[in-house]
Parts: C-alpha cells; structure tokens; sequence
C-alpha cells in the first residue's frame, strides 16, 4: 500500500514557460495554469489550491501586486518567480513567502516549495510510504525491508523514493538523471545504472523484487 499525498498549485505564468513547472506532476502535485488576472480569484474561490506560484514576468507590475492581494485574501501562500534584473518587482513583493530567480534547477524548486507548505501547515513532513515489505519513512531518512534498516546513500534514497512514490510509471535515464543530478551534470546516463545496481543490491533479495527495468528505455518501480 501506497500512502501518497495529492497538492494542487495554481502556476500563474506564460503558456510558454508551462515545461518549466511539469515535472511537479511526478513528485505527487496537481498543477492548474492560468495566465492573466481575471480568473484567479474564482479558481482560488472554488478550489483547494495549496500554493500559488506568480511568474512575476507573464504579467505587468500592477497585475502582480493585485494577484498578490488576491492570493493573499484566500490565506494562500505564495511562491513568486523572477528574473534576476528584475530588482524593481521586489517592491511589490511585499506578504511574498518565497522567491527564486531564473534560471532555477528543479531540486531547488521542488525543495522550497516543499519548505512553503510545511511552514504554512500543508506539508506532511511525516509521510511515510509503505509498499509490501519496503517502509521509507521521509521524516527520519529512514528505510527498511520486512522490518531490517537498509543504509542507503543520499542519491540512492532519492531514486528509491522518486521510483516508489509513482509505482509502475517508467522513467528514462535521462529523466532520472536531470531530476537527481539536476540537469548541469556530465557523469552520464550509466551514472543511473550505478545507482540503480547499488540500490537494488541493499533492498532486493530472492523474497523483495522493487525495481525493474525496461529494455532500452529505463526503471520503474513494480506495482503491487
């Protein structure tokens, strides 16, 4: 049994920066787009929206202090995105929970974000996920097998808990690489395979088949 968690964000931002948020669907989020100011506050009226993300970019400054009161009014943290000239935007920042700049790598995204929504109360820091035998216990680092701890590294807990926390999704090497090694890494796609060979070695046996692979193509984590 998988204890998941659903998040949904609402992403303000250009239809053409869309690619830039994505890959928050594979981390268990819910994402809606909207660009422009005037649907937001019926989306924030009726939905159970968790954070806002304002690409302070895809609108003009006015726009950007009224979505700011407008998320603000719902009690909604708010997450802004700007480009590092954009000094003068600040100003208007004022009640912002966090900011990152562009270009951003997508560990760091995903790690404030995560940062957002524990302090804003929205964030079980405590998910423990549990398939079979296999516990990983996301508060403590923890993991372990039919109740025996397995002492993983820091890259092979993170593949262990991306591939578990999607059971049966396939996720090529290039993938797994940009999202654990982030996307400036030269070491290659055999870095996974690595990896993946560690992993398996401490949390499989004869009785626990986690991981498999897909010819050609990658990993994933087998559903039960």
């Amino acid at each position: 049994m998988l204890l998941a968690f659903t998040k949904q964000i609402l992403i303000l931002t250009a239809e053409s920066d869309k690619v830039m948020y994505e890959s928050l669907k594979d981390d268990g989020f819910t994402l809606s787009f909207n660009e422009g100011l005037d649907p937001v506050s019926k989306v924030l009226d009726n939905d159970s929206t968790s954070l806002v993300v304002l690409d302070m970019d895809a609108n003009t400054n006015d726009d950007n202090v009224q979505l700011i009161k407008t998320t603000k009014h719902f009690g909604i943290p708010l997450f802004a995105v700007l480009d590092p000239e954009d000094n003068q935007k600040l100003e208007s920042s004022i009640g912002l929970d966090e900011i990152i700049f562009k270009p951003f790598q997508y560990n760091e995204l995903i790690t404030r974000i995560r940062r957002i929504l524990w302090r804003n109360g929205s964030w079980d820091i405590g998910q423990i996920i549990r398939i079979g035998d296999l516990t990983i216990d996301q508060d403590k680092y923890e993991v372990s097998v039919a109740e025996n701890r397995i002492i993983l590294t820091f890259k092979e807990y993170q593949l262990l808990c991306l591939l578990a926390a999607n059971p049966g999704k396939v996720y090529t090497r290039e993938t797994l690489l940009n999202r654990i090694w982030d996307y400036d890494y030269f070491g290659g796609t055999r870095t996974v395979d690595v990896h993946i060979r560690r992993l398996r070695s401490k949390v499989e046996d004869a009785n626990h088949l986690f991981i498999e692979t897909v010819r050609n193509v990658g990993y994933r984590f087998i559903s039960y």
